[in-house]
């Protein structure tokens, strides 16, 4: 409600009076140009940036009290996506212990993201190691990664921050119909330009 936001040692604002509601199960997209404050927004969102003035509500309460509970409902896919040099099972489930890791789940994540095919060609399929930064993927493949990632976690809410940018047209209209899938079911915000 009314929240703003500017940027240490700058007198503008990038978020000025922003208010918005979001309600479970809807999906909202943040358009706009570069610089227009979306990623600042969603950095606000996630707790990584305090906003200067105005309240940020979650189920009627202020989210910093919940901040806990509200990130651990929340996937967020960058436009940069940080992998280790591991294989792409663990690149997948960071963070999970291999033996919390359902292979169920993990398969299904991977056929929804569209990496399902490629990992039939990798020599040994989800075990087969990325190299450091993810150097054996393309820029897409790491991008539909960061998907198979937040679908794994089964979140509640997913932020996609530009995250279909380096994807071929057909890899991102079958990116496009999971989302869909998951219309009504996840709270989705979608940053695009």
């Amino acid at each position: 409600n009314r929240v703003c936001y500017s940027y240490p040692n700058t007198k503008t604002n990038v978020l000025n009076k922003v208010s918005l509601e979001l309600k479970a199960g809807e999906s909202i997209g943040l358009i706009g140009p570069s610089g227009s404050g979306k990623t600042t927004l969603v950095d606000i969102l996630l707790g990584l940036l305090e906003e200067n003035d105005g309240e940020i509500s979650y189920n009627g309460s202020p989210l910093k009290e919940y901040m806990d509970d509200w990130r651990s409902q929340v996937a967020y896919l960058p436009q940069q996506v940080f992998l280790i040099d591991n294989t792409l099972r663990h690149n997948v489930a960071l963070g999970i212990e291999d033996k919390e890791i359902d292979n169920n789940l993990l398969q299904e994540a991977l056929r929804q993201s569209s990496l399902s095919e490629l990992v039939e060609t990798m020599p040994q399929g989800v075990n087969t190691v990325l190299g450091e930064r993810g150097i054996r993927l393309s820029g897409g493949q790491r991008q539909r990664l960061a998907l198979t990632r937040a679908l794994v976690r089964e979140p509640e809410i997913l932020i996609l921050d530009e995250a279909t940018s380096a994807l071929d047209s057909e890899t991102e209209r079958a990116i496009q119909a999971t989302l869909e899938t998951l219309h009504g079911m996840k709270t989705i915000i979608l940053i695009a330009h």
